[in-house]
């Protein structure tokens, strides 16, 4: 019974838990993950502002798409390393910081480089550019040695693909959509996620999660728009959510298999997500159809902003921060899926 109890605990508390041996956690992907790097970037995808950031240690933006920390700074916390995750851009942090976690993700990119081009971020490949770099100075803040140790034992996150069809796919001006199918263009973007983990296995990483769709189609700026759906979700994206997530699956399986040593896994969020919208004061929250931010319909970046109107008081009641990126109470949500499914084995 004591036992029992005990897990418990630690399954709706993992920051308690006895901190593991995992040196480091690295980051790759888009605003679900952004701890900052687009600050450092020419494009109109930021966050550096009010109301962003108003609930996050110090109350300041950091660039972070949501009213705190995002689900990368709660796992880095729960796995015994600092609380938040540092923007590799941000010149206010070192590689002293950055040895124990640095995130190189961009919000706005995608799997596919022509969704980095719509708004101008951090391409995929450039992430990996700045990750190759990293090592160098990894290597020479740490030795060579402990610095391969820090590569082999930490733990990656990449959180990525969602844009390709929101702001590529899907986009009126897109050519993608008239170049492929939606199936030939899942298919193209599992050979680009299937170059870029080959990539990062060669340059060291061994224990790699790669979080899975969501259901897109439910996100408050895709149900304001779906106008003839009388505002509901839009089906036919969660159904692409769906097949992405089984052929990502697919994906992880086969890369295992050619790859001895190598520990990818898959980061299921669908569920969950869908569960929480359906199910919304299961989980505390009030709101699981806007956002926090303005009318939480369309305001995201700069449209969500300090002279926003209507912007809620308490965000924890929200499951959504603002009309696309998730509050801080459900980045916790996910953040604690995350520890219990596809990095349970690395603790």
């Amino acid at each position: 019974m004591v036992l029992s109890l005990l897990l418990l605990f630690l399954l709706f508390f993992p920051s308690l838990a006895a901190p593991s041996r995992i040196p480091a956690i690295i980051v790759f992907g888009d605003s679900t993950v952004d701890a900052g790097n687009n600050n450092y970037v020419r494009t109109i995808a930021r966050a550096n502002f009010p109301p962003y950031g108003r609930d996050f240690p110090g109350g300041r933006a950091t660039g972070r798409f949501c009213n705190g920390r995002l689900a990368t700074d709660f796992l880095s916390e729960s796995l015994g390393l600092p609380p938040t995750v540092p923007a590799y851009l941000d010149p206010a942090y070192s590689i002293k910081d950055f040895a124990t976690g640095v995130c190189f993700a961009s919000a706005a990119t995608g799997l596919d480089t022509a969704t980095s081009d719509v708004l101008s971020v951090i391409p995929l490949w450039k992430e990996m550019e700045y990750f190759k770099e990293y090592k160098k100075r990894l290597t020479q803040y740490v030795g060579r040695k402990k610095a391969m140790h820090i590569i082999h034992e930490a733990v990656y996150i990449v959180s990525v693909g969602t844009n390709d069809f929101i702001e590529n796919y899907y986009s009126p001006t897109s050519s993608r959509s008239k170049q492929f199918t939606v199936k030939e263009y899942e298919d193209f973007l599992m050979g680009l996620a299937a170059r870029f983990l080959t990539k990062l296995h060669r340059q060291g990483a061994r224990k790699i999660s790669f979080t899975g769709f969501g259901p897109f189609g439910c996100l408050p700026s895709e149900r304001a728009t779906n106008l003839f759906g009388h505002g509901e979700c839009v089906e036919k994206y969660n159904k692409v959510a769906i097949d992405f997530n089984m052929k990502l699956q697919a994906l992880i399986e086969r890369l295992c298999a050619s790859f001895p040593g190598l520990k990818l896994r898959f980061a299921p969020t669908y569920d969950l997500f869908l569960h929480v919208l359906h199910n919304p004061s299961s989980y505390g929250f009030e709101n699981a159809i806007r956002g926090c931010c303005g009318t939480g319909r369309m305001e995201m970046g700069y449209f969500c902003n300090e002279w926003s109107h209507f912007t809620c008081e308490d965000p924890n009641k929200f499951v959504f921060w603002d009309s696309v990126h998730p509050s801080e109470s459900l980045n916790r949500i996910f953040a604690n899926q995350t520890l219990r499914t596809s990095l349970a084995e690395f603790l």
